[in-house]
C-alpha cells in the first residue's frame, strides 16, 4: 500500500484528556504484544483532541494544507523491541479507535496515511477569555454510523453511541487528586509516547505513526465536566477501575507526522 511518507501542518490545539484506571483491567483491552505503561501503580488512558490545520504533504505549499477536527482514544503502552537499548522496551500509546470530523481523513486514514477513522460530528466552541486565564473550552463529538470494520476485533465499532463531552480551561497546575506530582512530571511522560499503532481492519496488523513536533510545550487545563462513552461502559471499565486524572492543553505548534512500520497481532485482544 503507497502512503505519503511525512504529513506536516500546525497543532492549532491539543487536548489531551488523562485518565489513571487498574493495569489489569487495561491490560485485557490490549492486542498481544503491549503492556500498560504504569505511572505510580496506574494504567494512564485518555483521549487526544486535535485540531489539525494547514497539513499537507510535506514541501508543498500551506495554502494547499486542510484543516480538521480529530479525537483519539489512547492506552499508554510499552513492547518489547530488539533495538530499544538497554531496557529492551519502547513506550507509545495503543488507539483502539479514531473518529475524524473531515471526510477526507476518513476515506484517506489507513490508505494514504496510517490510522483508519471513523466519520463522526464534532462542535468545538472557544468563549471568553478576556481575564487573561484564556477561553473556556467546549468540546463534544457524536459518532455517526457506519459499517467500517465491522468484523475487527481490535476495533470499537459501536457507531451509534461514540460520544465524548468535555469543558475547561486553562489552569496553573494540576488537580490536587493527580498521581502525577506536577505539570513537568506530566508532560515528560507524554512526550515520550509519540508514537502510536493504531487499530485496523486487519487482526494481525496495528498502523505505526509518529509525531515530531517544533517543540514540546503543555499546560494544565482545569475541567470542569468529562464524558467518553469508552471509558463511561462498564463492561470495559467496571466500576471504580478507572478516574478522571488531568488534562493538557497544547496551542500552535508546528508538527510532522511520519509513518513507522506496522505492529504485527500474533492474536486477537483478550476479552
Amino acid at each position: 500500500m503507497m502512503r505519503l511518507p511525512v504529513i506536516e501542518g500546525l497543532i492549532r490545539r491539543r487536548l489531551l484528556v488523562n485518565f489513571r484506571a487498574d493495569p489489569d483491567v487495561v491490560a485485557r483491552l490490549l492486542p498481544a504484544g503491549f503492556r500498560p505503561k504504569q505511572h505510580k501503580g496506574f494504567a494512564i488512558v485518555g483521549i487526544c483532541l486535535i485540531r489539525l490545520e494547514e497539513v499537507r504533504p510535506k514541501g508543498l505549499p500551506r495554502a494547499m494544507g486542510i484543516s480538521s477536527e480529530n479525537a483519539a482514544h489512547r492506552i499508554a503502552v510499552e513492547w518489547e523491541a530488539p533495538d530499544a537499548g538497554a531496557t529492551g522496551w519502547r513506550e507509545g500509546v495503543y488507539i483502539p479507535r479514531r473518529d475524524t470530523g473531515s471526510v477526507l481523513n476518513a476515506l484517506a486514514g489507513g490508505r494514504v496515511f496510517p490510522g483508519e477513522h471513523h466519520f463522526s460530528r464534532f462542535a468545538v466552541e472557544e468563549i471568553g477569555g478576556a481575564d487573561g486565564s484564556g477561553p473556556t473550552i467546549r468540546f463534544s463529538m457524536q459518532s455517526v454510523s457506519d459499517a467500517c470494520c465491522e468484523t475487527a476485533p481490535h476495533a470499537d465499532n459501536d457507531d451509534s453511541a461514540v460520544a465524548i463531552h468535555l469543558e475547561g480551561r486553562n489552569a496553573d497546575a494540576l488537580p490536587p487528586g493527580s498521581v502525577f506530582h506536577d505539570l513537568s512530571e506530566a508532560s515528560a511522560y507524554f512526550e515520550g509516547g509519540c508514537t502510536g499503532y493504531s487499530a485496523t481492519c486487519d487482526a494481525a496488523r496495528l498502523d505505526g505513526i509518529e509525531l515530531r513536533t517544533a517543540r514540546w510545550e503543555v499546560r494544565p487545563l482545569d475541567v470542569t465536566r468529562v464524558y467518553s462513552s469508552y471509558f463511561a461502559n462498564a463492561t470495559r471499565f467496571p466500576a471504580g477501575t478507572v478516574e478522571f486524572d488531568h488534562a493538557l492543553i497544547m496551542r500552535g505548534i508546528p508538527h510532522e507526522w511520519h509513518s513507522v512500520p506496522d505492529f504485527a497481532v500474533a492474536a486477537p485482544a483478550r476479552a
